[in-house]
């Protein structure tokens, strides 16, 4: 039997939700130790189901879809927050005046869309970007890094560059 969590279908919506809710709920308080964050991470799965609608042929197969999403967003969540602390650490480091609180929230949600690129790209090509736009290290330097020629860091920064530029065209077009 094909089940699928579509906005236009209520009852699918209702019932998927009434089945698997609690469960994932548990699973993520589990995994987090946070009640708070367990329920907003619960809600996130099913909006995104909402969002993008899916086929389940057994109710096996949405708790296993389910639970790879909340691993995902688990991540997300750890990963916010790790970038979240190392710009406060950063913020409490600086001598001079701190921005205001929506520069602050700014400058987070920069980093976060930063982060979220970097992780778009494949390994070698983000560090390679990391290395040479962050901490100015010259091509030979990469390569001797990665181990690979500096022909093959030419190539991975200028698909780092090009893969930002697609991103804000995309912006752009939204």
């Amino acid at each position: 039997m094909l089940v699928m969590f579509s906005p236009s279908s209520s009852s699918s919506t209702e019932s998927l939700y009434r089945d698997h809710h609690s469960w994932l709920y548990c699973l993520l308080r589990r995994k987090l130790g946070n009640a708070a964050d367990a329920a907003d991470l619960a809600q996130d799965a099913f909006v995104r189901l909402i969002i993008k609608p899916r086929l389940f042929d057994t109710s096996s197969g949405a708790r296993a879809y389910l639970s790879v999403m909340a691993k995902g967003l688990c991540i997300d969540l750890w990963r916010r927050r790790e970038i979240e602390q190392a710009w406060l650490e950063t913020l409490a480091e600086s001598a001079g005046d701190a921005p205001c609180v929506e520069d602050q929230a700014m400058v987070l949600e920069t980093l976060f869309q930063i982060d979220a690129m970097l992780g778009r790209m494949p390994r070698n090509v983000s560090a390679a970007f990391v290395m040479s736009m962050i901490y100015g290290y010259s091509g030979a330097e990469i390569a001797q890094h990665l181990g690979v020629s500096d022909r093959m860091v030419r190539k991975y920064l200028s698909t780092a560059m090009l893969h930002c530029l697609e991103g804000e065209l995309r912006e752009q077009v939204q």
